[in-house]
């Protein structure tokens, strides 16, 4: 699976994506997963409310289940400007 980070979780994780062998059913799950793997990842995914995540380009929950998804990114709320 794609996983893709962008704005300050891709600051924090050092990486702006990478392919992960996973066998989380949800997001959250794969969220417990990156966490469990460094601190650099303990730390981006520290406080998930400020985070969104998509899956294969469009916007869902960190319940939702990952069967069938190709890609998750994971980046800060946007802010109108």
């Amino acid at each position: 699976m794609d996983i893709v980070y962008f704005a300050w979780v891709r600051e924090r994780i050092g990486l702006p994506r990478e392919v992960v062998e996973t066998t989380a059913a949800t997001v959250m799950d794969l969220v417990a997963e990156l966490s469990a793997r460094e601190e650099r990842y303990a730390m981006a995914f520290s406080d998930i409310s400020a985070l969104r995540v998509a899956l294969d380009q469009e916007l869902s929950d960190f319940d939702a289940p990952l069967e069938g998804v190709r890609e998750v990114a994971f980046f800060p709320p946007m802010t109108g400007g």
